[in-house]
């Protein structure tokens, strides 16, 4: 096409087929029009660039996305989706262009040069942004694979961004300055210790990414707490540089992923995947109101069906003990039940019978040292349900229950003293 053209122009100046370039831009009358078919042929050039980009934009990519709603893979659904094949059909008009602008620009070599530099630019930056879309779609596509569930997969996808885009815009350097790639490149060696200053937050986050998923620390749906940075969510996101956590009050926290390595976080997995959510919580007891359990109390209590088989089995061990030991009843050091002991033996029983409770796992009721409150007795079990809402509703239920039967125990709750209390005090 190029030839006939040529050819063409050096027919109208009466100049044969075989006639070299060189004598036609010496040519007086094309010397006189040059400009004239300079602006004619640039003009030319834009009409048929626009044809083809109009061709390849809307018939080509129109097939490419019908073939490929119509096939099962996933990749080329996502290629459509992160526009792959829209960047890549730039490339058609931008090689066509390289090729013609040897027409229109024949006659100015220096604007031939430049335009020619600038289109090859634009071919590099046009399959950088190709190859990046694929990256996407890829990374979207790995995402989706259950093998690779919760796995930071955009942190190597954006690595491998980051190092495309470093060779691309070398490349482009070198095309439009016509250095050699080796000479940025031995640049870039002097510019280390900046580009390591530079890209401190994305060489850590790369590190701390590959470490997270070699000791498969965080995945994305955790629920992960952090108190340094006022993170309590799930994990949406794990990317190069950070990690997205969604809190329980809706707010995004911002982490970087080196924190993950560098500090210390909880990830609450372990609860999700095991067979129940534990109950770790106390109840304070006031001290005065311990006591041993007179015949009265037992009495009544014996009534009780979780107690009366563990009171008569236990009265008849002390009745037993203190007739082998010749102690009486009365007798200070004469073994007797106490209110509180009964307390903690009822919960237990309580804990063993509750229908929300997983009695598979460790479940006692146990007596902390006490302090200025009282006597903290504390429940420690699991319950069957993991979900927020439900595991709530149970520890509310049973905690319910034991402020309610704490009294017939003859035991009280320490509580601190109320504006009454002091009014009360007063008054007597």
């Amino acid at each position: 096409m190029k030839d006939w053209i040529f050819d063409w122009i050096k027919s109208i100046y009466g100049l044969s087929k075989d006639t070299e370039m060189e004598v036609l831009l010496a040519d007086p009358g094309f010397v006189a029009q040059e400009y004239l078919w300079g602006l004619g042929l640039f003009v030319s050039v834009a009409v048929i660039f626009a044809i083809i980009w109009f061709f390849t934009r809307q018939v080509l990519l129109a097939i490419v996305h019908t073939f490929a709603s119509k096939t099962k893979t996933d990749l080329d659904d996502n290629l459509v989706e992160k526009k792959f094949f829209s960047s890549l059909a730039h490339l058609v008009p931008l090689f066509l262009l390289d090729y013609m602008f040897g027409i229109a620009f024949f006659a100015f070599p220096k604007v031939l040069d430049l335009s020619e530099r600038i289109n090859e630019v634009l071919i590099v930056l046009v399959i950088l942004i190709s190859l990046r879309r694929f990256l996407n779609a890829l990374g979207q596509m790995l995402s989706r694979k259950p093998a690779l569930e919760g796995k930071p997969i955009n942190s190597y996808i954006q690595t491998v961004k980051i190092v495309l885009s470093i060779i691309f815009i070398i490349l482009m350097l070198s095309v439009l300055t016509k250095q050699s790639p080796l000479y940025f490149l031995t640049s870039l060696g002097a510019m280390t210790a900046i580009l390591l200053l530079v890209f401190k937050d994305t060489i850590l986050g790369f590190v701390g990414s590959i470490q997270l998923s070699a000791n498969d620390m965080v995945r994305i749906g955790d629920w992960v707490t952090m108190e340094k940075y006022g993170a309590d969510g799930d994990v949406l996101e794990i990317n190069l540089t950070t990690v997205k956590v969604q809190n329980f009050d809706k707010t995004i926290t911002t982490i970087p992923t080196y924190s993950f390595i560098a500090d210390s976080f909880k990830n609450w997995r372990g609860m999700e995947e095991s067979e129940g959510r534990r109950i770790k919580r106390s109840v304070s007891i006031q001290l005065d109101s311990v006591k041993f359990a007179d015949p009265i109390l037992l009495g009544k209590l014996s009534k009780v069906k979780l107690l009366s088989s563990f009171i008569e089995q236990r009265q008849e061990e002390i009745r037993t003990y203190n007739e082998v030991n010749g102690l009486d009843e009365e007798q200070l050091n004469a073994r007797k039940q106490t209110n509180l002991g009964l307390f903690r033996r009822y919960l237990e029983y309580y804990l063993k019978n509750h229908e929300g409770i997983n009695t598979d796992m460790t479940l006692m009721v146990r007596q902390l040292p006490s302090n200025e409150h009282g006597v903290p007795v504390e429940l420690y079990c699991f319950t069957k349900t993991k979900e927020w809402q439900k595991y709530e509703v149970v520890m509310a239920d049973i905690f319910d229950h034991i402020y309610s039967v704490v009294k017939q125990f003859e035991l009280a709750i320490f509580e601190s003293p109320s504006g009454k209390d002091i009014r009360e005090a007063i008054s007597k």
